[in-house]
């Protein structure tokens, strides 16, 4: 199953649960949970747990655009599109967009 389908078959998993209605604040909070779940992998170096959580994380931001009535496609395509032409440069690890390097 592609990631397309996979994303349809979340949405249709919210819908018939009534989340795509739900107070999109408790998503939020919902998604730092699971923020947090990640950190905690990344620290511990668990795999399993950085799976988990990333593939959860996906569940709950596919959610919350519903929410907002919008697809997570549109999101994350609106974010492609403000960083696919951005410079920089690596700083301590972190890239940092050629804009804000001036400060660093």
């Amino acid at each position: 199953m592609n990631l397309n389908e996979l994303t349809t078959n979340i949405e249709q998993w919210a819908i018939d649960r009534n989340l795509h209605t739900a107070d999109p604040a408790k998503q939020t909070i919902k998604l730092g949970e699971e923020f947090g779940e990640l950190c905690q992998g990344i620290v511990k170096g668990n795999l399993d747990q950085v799976i988990d959580s990333i593939g959860d994380m996906y569940v709950v931001m596919t959610i919350l655009s519903m929410q907002q009535g919008l697809s997570f496609e549109q999101c994350v395509r609106a974010a492609y599109e403000k960083i696919k032409d951005r410079k920089g440069k690596m700083v301590n690890g972190v890239f940092v967009k050629e804009e804000d390097l001036k400060e660093v």
